[in-house]
C-alpha cells in the first residue's frame, strides 16, 4: 500500500496493515553556526576573496548556512601549509607516533557519531538509519585500519622503506562526504603525506566537522587542509604546481578533464569514476534473498551510488517472479524525512541531480520502456523522486546506457551465462557488479569474465576497509581501500 512521506511506510502482514509511527532523530545534537570559514594551517579562517555560498537541506530547500568559497589565493596557502608539514612534521614523523594521530582521529569520530550522523543527513538528504549505521561506522573503521598500517610499511609490498610522495590534493563528491574523505585522508596520512581536501559544494559541512576533530586530536597544523567551494577551487587544487598527488572521486567527464590538465607533469592520480553496474539473478538464486539485494542495490542512498546496481539481469526463466516479488517489495518503502528512523529513501541531494534523474526517466519513457512505481506521496518541498523500475528494457535505450545516479532501476533478462557477461560488459564502465546463485563455481566463473573492480557473490554494496575497491575503463584507474590503497601515497 501507499506510504506517506513523514509517516513510514504500510507493511502487510499476515492480512493486517501496520503502521509505522514516525521516530524522528533529535536535529539538536549538532549546532549548525551560522557561517563557515576554510579549514587552512590547523584553523578556521575566511576566504581571501570574502566570498561565500550557500548550503541546502535537500530535504527541505532550506538554507543551513553560508560556507566560504576558496579562490585561488587560498589553495597557495593550503597547499604552502601542507608542504611545511609534510617537510618539517608530518613526513619525518615515524610511522607508530602518525599512528597515534589516527587512532585518536577514529575514536573522536565514534564518540561524535550521532552529532556527525544527523549532520550528514541533514546537508545529504540520506536517512539517517543509513549515515548512522553504515557512512560513520566505517569513516571510523578507515582510520583505524590505516593506523594499523602506518608503523608497518616496510611489510605492505612496497619495498623496504617506502616514501610518502608529499601534498596529496583530494577531491570528493557529495553522495558519501564523510567517508569519502575518509577513504582519501586516513591512507595518505598513514603513508606520511598531508593533505588538501575539496568537499563537494553541496555537502561541505561534515568535512569542516572532520577538521574540528583534526584540531581536537591535536593534529599538527597543516597536515590536512579543507578547502570549501565549487569545480573552480577543485580546478585550482588540481592544476597547483605544489601537489604531488590528486585523488578525485566524481562523475566520468571531471575525471577526463583533470587527466587532461595534469598530463605530461610528474603528478601521481587516481580516478574512482562513474558506474552501470550489473546485477546478474540466476533461476537457482534465492529469490527473496536476492530482492533484498536488488533493493540495496539500487535503492540505497536514493541509488547515488556509483557502484549502484541500477542494470538488473535476470534470467528470463525467473524474470517474472522476480519482477512481482521486487514491486511487492517496493510498495513497503518509506519514502520520506531523512532524520526519521524508519525512513528508506531520503531526497535527493540537489535540484539539478533531480532534473538529471527526471530527464533520464522521461527518455525511458520516451524510447518505450516501461515504467514502474509504488504509490508514495512525496513532500511538497525539497528535492524527492519515487522509486522506479523500468522493465522492457533493451541495452539499446539510455536508461541501460547512461549514468542515471538516482532510485531508478533498468531490468533486463538473458538465457544463459554467456549471455548474462555479454550483456553485463556491453557497457563503458567497470566500476561493480552483482552475482546471485547457488553454485560457488557458477560465481567464480562469472567473476573471472565480468569486467568489474569489485564483484558481489549473493550480497551488494557491502564495504570493508581491508578490501580494495576502484574500477576499469570509464571508471577509473587505481585502488582504495586495503593494502592496495596504500600504493597510490607512497614514492615505491
Amino acid at each position: 500500500m501507499a506510504d506517506k512521506a513523514g509517516e513510514g511506510a504500510v507493511a502487510v502482514t499476515s492480512g493486517l496493515d501496520w503502521q509505522y509511527a514516525p521516530a524522528p532523530e533529535s536535529r539538536d545534537v549538532v549546532a549548525i553556526a551560522p557561517r563557515y570559514g576554510l579549514f587552512v594551517n590547523g584553523e578556521f579562517t575566511q576566504a581571501a576573496s570574502g566570498r561565500t555560498f550557500p548550503t541546502i537541506n535537500p530535504a527541505t530547500e532550506e538554507e543551513l548556512t553560508v560556507v566560504a568559497q576558496a579562490g585561488p589565493a587560498d589553495v597557495d596557502r593550503a597547499v604552502a601549509a601542507a608542504r611545511t608539514a609534510f617537510e618539517q612534521v608530518w613526513g619525518p614523523m615515524p610511522g607508530s607516533e602518525r599512528a597515534k594521530y589516527l587512532y585518536r582521529i577514529a575514536r573522536i569520530i565514534q564518540e561524535r557519531s550521532r552529532e556527525f550522523a544527523v549532520l550528514e543527513s541533514i546537508d545529504n538528504g540520506k536517512p539517517i538509519k543509513e549515515t548512522r549505521d553504515v557512512d560513520i561506522p566505517l569513516a571510523a573503521a578507515h582510520f583505524f585500519y590505516y593506523a594499523g598500517w602506518a608503523d608497518k610499511l616496510s611489510y605492505a609490498g612496497f619495498g623496504p622503506d617506502p616514501r610518502p610522495l608529499g601534498v596529496a590534493g583530494q577531491v570528493i563528491p557529495w553522495n558519501f562526504p564523510l567517508l569519502m574523505a575518509a577513504w582519501k585522508l586516513a591512507p595518505a596520512l598513514a603513508t606520511g603525506n598531508t593533505c588538501v581536501l575539496k568537499p563537494a559544494e553541496t555537502t561541505p559541512l561534515t568535512a569542516l566537522l572532520l577538521a574540528e576533530v583534526c584540531q581536537q586530536a591535536d593534529l599538527p597544523p597543516g597536515v590536512v587542509n579543507v578547502l570549501t567551494g565549487a569545480g573552480g577551487t577543485g580546478a585550482a587544487l588540481v592544476a597547483h604546481p605544489g601537489v604531488d598527488k590528486v585523488a578525485f572521486t566524481g562523475s566520468t567527464e571531471v575525471g577526463i578533464a583533470i587527466t587532461e590538465k595534469i598530463a605530461g607533469s610528474a603528478k601521481k592520480l587516481t580516478l574512482e569514476l562513474g558506474g552501470k553496474a550489473a546485477n546478474v539473478v540466476f533461476d537457482d538464486a534465492p529469490i527473496d534473498q536476492a530482492v533484498e539485494g536488488i533493493v540495496n542495490g539500487i535503492f540505497f542512498n536514493q541509488g547515488q551510488v556509483c557502484c549502484a546496481g541500477s542494470r538488473l539481469l535476470v534470467q528470463e526463466s525467473v524474470a517474472e517472479q522476480v519482477v512481482d516479488r521486487l514491486r511487492r517489495r517496493l510498495a513497503t518503502l518509506r519514502v520520506g524525512d531523512p532524520l526519521d528512523k524508519n525512513t528508506d529513501l531520503g531526497a535527493i541531494n540537489s535540484r539539478r541531480q533531480l532534473e538529471k534523474i527526471t530527464e533520464l526517466t522521461a527518455a525511458g519513457e520516451a524510447e518505450g520502456a516501461e515504467r514502474w512505481s509504488p504509490p508514495c506521496e512525496l513532500p511538497s518541498r525539497g528535492y524527492w523522486f519515487a522509486p522506479t523500475v523500468f522493465t522492457g528494457v533493451s541495452q539499446a535505450h539510455r536508461i541501460a546506457r547512461e549514468e542515471i545516479f538516482g532510485p531508478v532501476l533498468s531490468v533486463l533478462t538473458f538465457r544463459t551465462p554467456q549471455e548474462a557477461v555479454a550483456k553485463a560488459n556491453n557497457t563503458p564502465y567497470g566500476l561493480s557488479a552483482g552475482i546471485w546463485t547457488e553454485k560457488g563455481s557458477r560465481i567464480l566463473w562469472m567473476a573471472q569474465r565480468l569486467r568489474a573492480g569489485v564483484v558481489w557473490a549473493n550480497t551488494f554494496n557491502v564495504f570493508d576497509p581491508a578490501s580494495p575497491f576502484g574500477g576499469y575503463k570509464e571508471s577509473g584507474f587505481g585502488r582504495e581501500g586495503g593494502r592496495h590503497g596504500l600504493a597510490a601515497y607512497l614514492d615505491a
